[in-house]
């Protein structure tokens, strides 16, 4: 419980620095770590947001059946790990996407985590 209240007071502290921008806005780094030296696919290419929308469904429903397949569930390479992360990621992009809204940061994630899963299936 401590920790938790620590966490929110350092929140309203960012929170006060930033003016209106959101406290957590500050805090979101540009792309996670594990993703700074892998080369994903460029999902904020595309304008078209009906289009855009698709890919991150096909993204998504391959990450699905990877997630799914009893070979790389008991696999020693990570691909389910990353199989698993691309289904999340890409799932919550294309959330946004059917309200119309373009969120990058889980877009970036969804595409490095497919790339992810994908080199190690390769």
């Amino acid at each position: 419980m401590r920790g938790l209240v620590r966490k929110l007071a350092i929140l309203a502290l960012l929170g006060a620095a930033v003016g209106p921008a959101l406290a957590a806005d500050v805090i979101v780094a540009e792309q996670p770590p594990y993703c700074a030296d892998h080369q994903s696919i460029a999902l904020l290419v595309d304008n078209d947001v009906v289009s855009l929308k698709q890919e991150v469904a096909r993204l998504m429903d391959e990450a699905i059946a990877v997630s799914n397949d009893q070979r790389w569930i008991y696999s020693s390479r990570p691909v389910f790990v990353w199989a698993n992360e691309a289904k999340y990621s890409c799932g919550k992009a294309y959330g946004y996407l059917k309200a119309s809204y373009r969120d990058e940061q889980n877009l970036n994630n969804c595409g490095c985590a497919y790339s992810r899963m994908q080199s190690y299936m390769h």
